[in-house]
């Protein structure tokens, strides 16, 4: 159903590609379906002040930074950054007047969605990982809707609020792909296993010093690799992987859904936007979740899938000494592989984002 009302929605988010891709989806299924005017939050200097204009839409930047758990002196910056932050957020929604208020995580979202609920605006939130962020629980009573990915989260939040929708994806990945075409655009031979391994657009310093120390030992064994560093790293690796024959070394992956269709085995952090694109492109995958993230959410979201089998989980101090085997084991066991292709598809939540753009509407439509 199709409202004639212009609605007026903000959404605040970001600092990873986790946070920011889910929060493009889910304005691109608003304005499919809705005449809409949008408006993102994020915060300053972070990827979201580019990837968003990128996309089509306005943002505006708050000043705020995360907490330093290592060094509790930096936070005194940290809180004056967050009370202009939560002044500046009080400001953009009085002067935007939105209808709905949506958080899809990151440090804005907290002083962006605090301000719409002390304003009497309705807000909609999206928890991503299997372990509810801070923000999200603090914001949580006073919310109208909060869209989960992960059973078991009324641990977190009022049951009767939970709407499981999965994470929203970026669409073109799901596009088809065949495994030839996608080897061949690296260079690749598409007759040979390939293990794509990603850290995220900074790199995962464990992930990269993993493979510089076995990429030579990968290759000698018949394995090919698509290795993306992150943007500090290149140097190492490429010397890591000078005069190997099947190995791509590459700061950034621009295409994606080809790395990941030329992919057999996937290495990568456990954040939750992966794993869902993991999931819904049925792809088995060893996860080495990052040790440096708040309540090391991401070791409890890739233990939710290697309890059914769906992932193989090897903890951050392990994956120098493990990675490597553990990449050779799983690709000389193609059965195993398929099994947990089998077991990761089945978690997958199809059309995340129509999901939650209904709650968005079912919201605006009530204030009508």
């Amino acid at each position: 159903m199709t409202s004639r009302k212009k609605y007026r929605i903000l959404i605040s988010g970001g600092g990873t590609g986790g946070h920011i891709f889910p929060a493009l989806s889910i304005a691109n299924a608003l304005r499919r379906r809705l005449d809409v005017e949008i408006l993102f939050v994020g915060a300053e200097n972070r990827m979201e002040m580019e990837k968003v204009p990128a996309a089509g839409y306005e943002i505006i930047g708050l000043p705020v930074a995360g907490f330093d758990r290592h060094n509790l002196l930096k936070n005194f910056s940290v809180l004056l950054k967050l009370r202009r932050s939560l002044t500046k957020a009080r400001k953009i929604v009085a002067d935007f007047k939105p209808d709905i208020a949506i958080g899809v995580g990151g440090y804005c979202s907290g002083p962006t969605l605090k301000a719409a609920q002390r304003a009497g605006v309705p807000t909609l939130l999206q928890e991503q990982n299997s372990y509810a962020g801070v923000t999200n629980k603090l914001l949580a009573a006073k919310a109208r809707s909060i869209c989960v990915a992960y059973e078991g989260m009324e641990r977190f939040f009022p049951a009767e609020k939970i709407v499981m929708t999965g994470n929203p994806v970026r669409s073109i990945l799901t596009e088809p792909h065949s495994v030839k075409g996608a080897r061949e655009s690296f260079g690749l031979n598409p007759a040979r296993d390939t293990v794509l391994v990603v850290g995220g657009s900074l790199g995962a310093l464990t992930l990269n010093e993993s493979m510089e120390a076995g990429v030579k030992r990968l290759a000698e064994s018949g394995i090919q690799v698509i290795w993306q560093t992150g943007k500090n790293f290149g140097d190492r690796a490429l010397k890591a992987a000078k005069g190997l024959k099947g190995v791509v070394v590459t700061p950034f992956i621009a295409d994606m859904a080809s790395a990941y269709a030329a992919a057999s085995l996937v290495v990568s952090r456990a954040g939750a936007g992966s794993i869902s694109e993991l999931e819904l492109l049925g792809k088995p995958c060893i996860l080495v979740p990052s040790p440096n993230v708040a309540e090391d959410h991401q070791t409890k979201n890739a233990r939710a899938l290697s309890d059914v089998g769906a992932a193989v989980l090897i903890p951050d101090s392990e994956a120098r000494t493990r990675l490597v085997d553990e990449i050779q084991t799983l690709l000389a066991e193609p059965e195993k592989c398929r099994d947990m292709a089998r077991n990761i598809r089945r978690l997958a939540r199809e059309h995340s984002d129509e999901l939650i753009a209904d709650e968005v509407q079912k919201i605006l439509e009530s204030k009508s």
